[in-house]
């Protein structure tokens, strides 16, 4: 098992070229906050748009579009009830997310279906949340796109069908390869089932036990995908500064949200980003 570390992550941020625009930073599509979970899709946006995507768009529902414009105007909105636009403009992305807030009606199941018969061979496709629950007990068709499930305990039980207290490392890491897909297993401290490798989380703190930092990882998880070489080494290093930046908080909080996590990614991919080493 391989441990995620300052040193291994320092090796793929790195500093941005000159002459580069939002175009070079990948397009983020982020579908769900239905009526009731509005912000879920929020805090997911905040990460990605926190964590450096050039463009961030938000599909959901209608009655969060003002909410999401106030809090985070960088991000546009799509009605996600407009599946025709939705088909016509999901090409455009490199990235899609969907789960965060999406609720598990109608709406949420046609949702997952367009986006598992849209998305395209050199896309990538994080699915998260209610989007988990969904897939575990639907019929979809797998995503042409290459695919990130980041399921906690539960959701893990769900998607596999198996009771988790009788799970092992090599258990999990069958599963993600009968998936095909990279596993981002959210836990005390989590693991990570990419291909042949098994990495490990170091860092976390109780003190980010708050509703919303899986949907900030998430997030943070879609926009590193349009802007490091590999979707491992965009899913690792979300991880890590996910968890990193958390405990960091957590030496002077008792508890640490997740808004307040996406807003100090910015500084940490800085600092990263200028070292080579372990700087810390």
């Amino acid at each position: 098992m391989k441990k995620i570390t300052p040193k291994v992550i320092c090796a793929w941020i790195n500093q941005r070229d000159e002459e580069t625009n939002k175009g070079d930073y990948g397009r983020v599509l982020l579908i769900g906050g239905n009526e009731r979970l509005g912000g879920a899709i929020i805090m997911a946006a905040q990460g990605a748009v926190y964590s450096g995507a050039g463009l961030v768009s938000v599909a959901g529902h209608h009655v969060n579009r003002s909410a999401l414009h106030a809090r985070l105007p960088e991000a546009m909105f799509i009605d996600y009830t407009d599946f025709d636009y939705l088909i016509e403009v999901l090409p455009r992305f490199d990235s899609i997310l969907i789960g965060p807030g999406l609720g598990l009606d109608e709406t949420a199941q046609n949702l997952l279906a367009l986006v598992c018969e849209y998305a395209t061979s050199n896309q990538r496709v994080i699915i998260d949340g209610d989007g988990i629950t969904l897939y575990a007990t639907g019929d979809y068709a797998k995503p042409k796109a290459a695919l990130i499930f980041t399921p906690h305990r539960i959701e893990w039980e769900r998607l596999t069908h198996t009771d988790t207290e009788n799970l092992d490392d090599m258990k999990n890491q069958d599963f993600a390869a009968e998936m095909d897909a990279i596993i981002v297993l959210k836990d005390h401290r989590t693991r990570v089932y990419i291909g042949e490798d098994i990495w490990q989380n170091i860092y976390g703190t109780p003190a980010m036990a708050t509703g919303g930092m899986g949907d900030t990882l998430a997030g943070m998880i879609a926009a590193l995908m349009g802007q490091l070489d590999t979707p491992k080494h965009a899913v690792l290093t979300a991880v890590f500064l996910h968890s990193y930046i958390g405990e960091t908080l957590a030496k002077k909080k008792y508890v640490v949200l997740p808004t307040e996590v996406a807003e100090q990614i910015p500084f940490y991919l800085k600092k990263f980003s200028e070292t080579d080493g372990n700087p810390y």
